[in-house]
């Protein structure tokens, strides 16, 4: 992906939608260049091409969500991936910047990797990775897998690090999700990790999400980018949570 592409996704990130004359005349290019950079981007999955334009969505599709503050969520992905080593098994929760992770994990030999989400596997189809995926109730716009049976996967399978996803992230609730389901499994997954992970942008910090998955302390290491300020590492880092910056 070209520096244009990535662009092109944070306008949308912030326009939702945005026609091939207004981009072209954004980056002083031609409406062919730019429908260029649209086809490829739709081919990624990142975007879906609209009459005359392209647009993001907002839904639970991981797919739909990716392109969203897309630069920021691949420079934590590949902050992340530098935290696992050769020869690890690792879990690996739902959400769209856990799914740029997965991709880059491919990089990486000998890993094998546990997963409650259908579409992250799929990630790693052309790879070589180990990838053992959970039983239990399938959630068709998540793709992902909870309930019981998911839970009592878990309880089977040793893993060295979890890498969850969280909606909302405060001192009060701690990291949180907006679905009950999803978040069990998270929360099952980080306390069983030896090393706990959780993947977010920064516009989560603040946020309040329904569903508790764990406290601050409960976690190891908070993977964001440089839009956490100085103040709010700060408070991070003396409840115990470390912080890893990615930057972009």
């Amino acid at each position: 992906m070209n520096e244009r592409q990535k662009s092109i996704l944070e306008l949308l990130s912030k326009s939702k939608e945005l026609s091939v004359n207004e981009l072209a005349a954004q980056f002083g290019v031609s409406s062919v260049t730019i429908r260029g950079d649209l086809d490829y981007l739709e081919n990624e999955r990142l975007l879906k091409r609209v009459h005359g334009g392209a647009r993001l969505h907002s839904e639970d599709d991981i797919s739909q969500r990716i392109g969203i503050n897309y630069p920021r969520k691949a420079a934590i992905a590949a902050k992340a991936a530098s935290l696992v080593k050769p020869g690890e098994t690792i879990f690996i929760d739902a959400g769209s910047v856990n799914a740029l992770f997965a991709r880059e994990l491919a990089q990486i030999p000998d890993i094998q990797i546990v997963t409650s989400n259908v579409y992250i596997a799929r990630q790693l189809k052309e790879s070589r990775v180990n990838v053992i995926i959970l039983g239990g109730l399938f959630q068709h716009d998540s793709e992902s897998v909870v309930g019981s049976l998911a839970k009592m996967g878990l309880e089977r399978i040793n893993f060295s690090k979890a890498f969850i996803g969280v909606d909302g992230i405060t001192k009060s609730y701690g990291f949180a999700s907006n679905d009950m389901m999803r978040a069990e499994i998270a929360r099952e997954a980080i306390l069983r990790a030896e090393q706990g992970f959780v993947l977010s942008d920064s516009t989560k910090i603040g946020k309040i999400a329904a569903c508790t998955i764990c406290s601050l302390d409960e976690a190891d290491c908070l993977v964001t980018d440089d839009g956490v300020s100085a103040a709010q590492r700060k408070k991070f880092e003396k409840d115990g949570l470390k912080v890893e910056i990615a930057e972009n």
